[in-house]
């Protein structure tokens, strides 16, 4: 009986050990980043000569980021953020002094581009005119609008994903120049807090990742599309499926990764922007050993 209840003991004190040392595990890989997050909204329009009946430009842009960290550094954070979204020639200035350069010059560049319209219409009218003495017809050469356009962009970022030493964020910009057709483009971001820098596709797959996720990707999109081939997903307006690749542009969460492939990448622009969510069940192979995502995979 002594030596049963012995080993009983040594199980219990073993159990323990192991329990211990997981915990021990588990908390050197934290789910909370301590991450408060801030907004700035921004709504402005611009009116060509301060004229309200003139041309105008328009411009709506909201900007999330990391206005406190707990335990990692918040102004590298904030650097980052303000280099992917409002761009790279503001992220050594304060939050709110990059957003007020930032409309500024989006004002500028459209005052200039005015500027430029302006010369290039007064040119267009003196050839149109010497055109006119040797009986072109109208439709024979192009002219310029007689009213500058009106633009508008709408820049945005939203947090996908802020766990584990890592946020995952997506940028949006809509812009329009005049005309019915509006370009829009995503991009992703996965910053490493404890780093201080974006993750790339290096820091997570091993060597060959990119062919191997090829079928992957293909497949994925026959699925979302409702199609049995790469030959229907072509008959929908997706090109360059036999050649595609991962293209950089990926989001990390602890389900999987997600690839966005914009409009005109290897599909028309009149499509969806297609994204593509890859679970780790299904390129555990592909992980790099000891890296972030391959500790997500476990979870």
């Amino acid at each position: 009986m002594k030596r049963k209840i012995f080993r009983f003991s040594f199980f219990i004190v073993l159990f323990s050990l192991l329990l211990s040392c997981n915990n021990y595990t588990k908390s050197t890989f934290d789910a909370d980043n301590g991450v408060e997050f801030s907004v700035i909204s921004v709504n402005e329009k611009h009116f060509l000569d301060n004229n309200p009946e003139n041309p105008s430009c328009n411009l709506t842009l909201k900007f999330v980021y990391p206005e406190s960290i707990a335990n990692f550094n918040v102004e590298t954070a904030k650097s980052v953020f303000l280099k992917t979204v409002i761009g790279a020639n503001y992220d050594s200035l304060s939050v709110q002094e990059a957003i007020d350069k930032y409309v500024q010059s989006y004002i500028e560049n459209y005052q200039n581009d005015a500027e430029i319209y302006k010369v290039n219409k007064l040119a267009q009218n003196n050839v149109s005119d010497a055109l006119d003495e040797l009986y072109l017809t109208d439709d024979e050469h192009d002219y310029l609008p007689e009213v500058f356009y009106s633009y508008y962009e709408n820049l945005s970022d939203s947090i996908v994903y802020n766990h584990y030493g890592i946020i995952s964020f997506q940028v949006k910009q809509i812009n329009n120049k005049g005309g019915q057709i509006s370009y829009e483009t995503v991009k992703n971001y996965v910053l490493d807090l404890l780093s201080g820098k974006l993750i790339t596709e290096d820091d997570i797959f091993t060597v060959g990742y990119d062919v191997a996720l090829r079928p992957i990707i293909q497949n994925s999109l026959m699925e979302v599309n409702k199609v049995k081939s790469v030959h229907e997903l072509e008959d929908l307006g997706f090109f360059g499926l036999d050649e595609i690749l991962p293209n950089k542009n990926f989001l990390i969460t602890d389900k999987g990764i997600t690839y966005t492939f914009n409009k005109g990448e290897y599909s028309a622009y009149q499509l969806d922007v297609p994204e593509i969510f890859i679970p780790y069940g299904s390129i555990r192979s592909l992980l790099r050993e000891n890296s972030i995502v391959s500790k997500l995979s476990r979870l």
